[in-house]
């Protein structure tokens, strides 16, 4: 089978490997679609530590089962199904308090040292494979762990029917947090990003009406700052200065993944006066289910979402689509040869 092999940072090949089999209690499935994400970008470029070299990469997929393992129970050849990537160990400190998703000994499909679904097949526990609708397009269920990702903070936001959100950045992730809170039944939201096309789209394509490259053109529709705001961005100084749109006793979640070592400053006794609470949202964590119904029920716009399909054999070409910054979600679909 094919399959995009990452060997050391900067080192990317469309390989031929072995098919893998199912273990006992495995599922192997073929792959429908897989989406890049900015993860995968920092592993080629070696800047995402867990990572052990060589691997083959991506955890955004779904795909349909052709072998189970002699002990698989729930699923059979012919299933379609979704796949969470976390694999945590399950006895560690946090697994036992049911916090996996910080787990000391922590693995992930696609990004640590499982094989990921950039690849024709791939074989994965059967703990992490998850049905889906038999209508739900392969297109959709590679997007089901990005949102599921968007749950998790929603879950750590404990969001109110009526409030108001803010998001920083337009790009995918944001695009993604916009309609889970338009789902959540948001009174309000809008959007802030430096790239005025991203903003475009995200008005004309997606409905979001307000849209600012800075924060003082939103000042008149939530002058008293917003109840829940997202930094979607993962830049470090936007992280710092989105304190400044928050309500008081208002939410700021931490959503993108700013660089590690970076240092935002905040003002204490802003915190304190206005009783701000600052949350952090790290990967998945009992939401993979969640996004497969927010996903089914319409909330999101897949066909928009997923704005360019790549074959295995393009995988370059796709890789050099997403540093350019242009479309949204990037997936890679089938070979062509």
């Amino acid at each position: 089978m094919k399959a995009v092999v990452v060997d050391e940072p900067g080192a990317v090949r469309v390989a031929d490997l072995p098919t893998p089999e199912p273990g006992p209690n495995d599922v192997v499935l073929k792959v429908g679609a897989c989406g890049i994400c900015g993860t995968d970008i920092h592993i080629i470029d070696g800047e995402f530590p867990p990572t052990v070299y060589p691997i083959v990469i991506g955890h955004e997929f779904g795909g349909q089962v052709t072998a189970v393992g002699e002990n698989v129970t729930a699923f059979k050849p012919g299933d379609r199904v979704g796949v969470d990537p976390t694999l945590n160990c399950g006895s560690c400190y946090f697994c036992q308090r049911g916090m996996g998703n910080l787990c000391e000994r922590w693995n992930g499909i696609g990004v640590a040292s499982h094989p990921g679904g950039f690849a024709e097949y791939i074989s994965v526990p059967e703990r992490v494979v998850y049905a889906i609708p038999d209508d739900m397009s392969m297109k959709a269920a590679a997007l089901i762990e990005p949102v599921s990702c968007v749950v998790r903070g929603f879950h750590r936001l404990q969001p109110q029917t009526g409030e108001t959100y803010l998001i920083y950045g337009a790009g995918p992730m944001g695009l993604l947090n916009a309609q889970v809170a338009r789902y959540n039944g948001a009174s309000l939201v809008a959007l802030i990003d430096i790239n005025q096309s991203r903003l475009d789209r995200a008005k004309n394509e997606f409905g979001f009406e307000h849209v600012a490259t800075n924060l003082e053109d939103l000042r008149d529709i939530a002058p008293r700052g917003f109840d829940n705001v997202i930094e979607a961005t993962g830049v470090t100084r936007v992280a710092e200065q989105a304190i400044d749109a928050v309500k008081r006793r208002g939410k700021l979640l931490l959503f993108g993944v700013c660089p590690p070592g970076e240092k935002a400053s905040y003002d204490a006794f802003k915190i304190y006066n206005e009783e701000i609470t600052i949350l952090g949202s790290m990967a998945v964590l009992n939401s993979y289910g969640p996004a497969i119904d927010i996903i089914a029920s319409g909330a999101i716009d897949v066909e928009r979402m997923v704005s360019d399909t790549f074959t295995l054999d393009e995988f370059p070409a796709a890789l050099a689509h997403v540093r350019s910054g242009n479309g949204l979600k990037v997936q890679v679909a089938g070979t062509s040869s």
